[in-house]
């Protein structure tokens, strides 16, 4: 019998082992050979940027000026105040007397119904009066005043869809390490995505699309009835191989602060991960696969050495992937400004595929209710 558990043990860790191969050198290499376009494009594409702020007050004061400012010819600044209780209306009266190219789109509570970020969204897309659309959050700060510029230049292109990259920014708290590190494997994972011609998702704090794709899909409204997935639902039921293409020059980057305490990042995450379920079916199959065999990898391989089945096979095989993981995630980690977290790869990497899991079950059977 010891045998047969054996055997079947070391055969699936060399499964985890060939599927997991997969993902890294079939996909994520794509990631590490890319090259973004160093020299800028000048686009005279009129922009507007939409953002939806609920009780931000503080971040519109810190954060705003710097988008209003952003060097780029023709742009404007849609913000939507999102029945916001604290002095936001005051600041976006402050700032519009300063930025005339500042258009503020005020929701008030309803008594019989509560608002979500896709409803303020598409009024702010609504009031926008351009065709191309960019999307940050409140408490996002651009890497530079090309921002704006870098990912326009992607729609001289025939694309409808830009996926940028948003990283948090680096701090001492405890989660953060693991929190940057998540924010960077997933953001791996739909760049890569993206690069193979099979985009399926992005990121609401740097994307950018088209207002008609947006009405042509008829916007959110296939799944207004889930709380988040304003940005990562839309690009999953409209992003093709042919009008999808990533922006991930530095310049580019937006970059905000991460959760601090568990319950809050339990709440974002819970919040995040409930939409999974509803990607296409290829996309949650790859997606699952990759978080549970990744997750076995590490179980069957701690099995194989404390149990004593083929140790040094089980060792060989984890560090050879270990060292793949290495030559083709320098780069990335180089280009997505996360280098720091690289020599702690292996540590981070197990409790990652813990978080998926964990939290994609959370995500399946706990709904919730409220964006903000």
């Amino acid at each position: 019998m010891e045998n047969y558990i054996k055997e079947a043990l070391v055969l699936l860790l060399q499964l985890c082992f060939i599927i997991q191969l997969y993902y890294l050198v079939g996909d994520h290499s794509l990631l590490t050979a890319y090259k973004p376009m160093e020299e800028l494009i000048p686009a005279d594409i009129p922009i507007s940027v939409i953002i939806s702020a609920r009780n931000e007050a503080h971040n519109l004061g810190r954060y705003l000026p710097l988008i209003l400012e952003q060097n780029y010819p023709d742009f404007e600044v849609v913000v939507i105040n999102d029945c916001s209780y604290d002095t936001s209306d005051v600041v976006l009266e402050e700032l519009q007397a300063k930025y005339p190219h500042l258009k503020v789109v005020t929701i008030t509570e309803h008594d019989r119904f509560k608002t979500g970020k896709k409803f303020a969204l598409t009024l702010g897309i609504k009031a926008a009066k351009n065709e191309h659309l960019l999307f940050t959050d409140a408490d996002c700060e651009p890497a530079s005043s090309n921002w704006i510029a870098r990912m326009a230049a992607n729609f001289t292109t025939p694309a409808q869809i830009v996926l940028g990259y948003s990283p948090y920014y680096k701090s001492r708290n405890f989660l953060n390490p693991f929190v940057r590190f998540e924010t960077l494997k997933s953001a791996i994972n739909y760049l890569s995505a993206a690069l193979d011609g099979d985009p399926y998702m992005g990121v609401g704090r740097n994307l950018a699309y088209t207002k008609t794709l947006f009405f042509n899909a008829k916007g959110f409204a296939s799944h207004m009835h889930v709380i988040s997935g304003d940005d990562d639902l839309f690009v999953n039921e409209n992003a093709t191989t042919d009008n999808t293409i990533i922006e991930i020059h530095p310049e580019a980057f937006t970059y905000t602060t991460a959760k601090t305490t568990l319950a809050s990042w339990y709440r974002q995450k819970k919040r995040h991960m409930g939409v999974g379920k509803l990607y296409k079916n290829r996309h949650r199959r790859q997606l699952s696969f990759d978080a549970i065999t990744g997750f076995l990898f590490y179980v069957v391989l701690i099995l194989c050495l404390v149990f004593n089945f083929e140790p040094l096979l089980a060792l060989g095989i984890f560090m050879f992937r270990l060292i793949l993981q290495f030559v083709i995630y320098k780069k990335v980690f180089k280009k997505l400004d996360a280098y720091g977290l690289f020599w702690y790869l292996p540590g981070l990497d197990l409790f990652y595929y813990i978080y998926l899991n964990v939290f994609g079950l959370i995500g399946t059977f706990i709904k919730t209710k409220q964006w903000k």
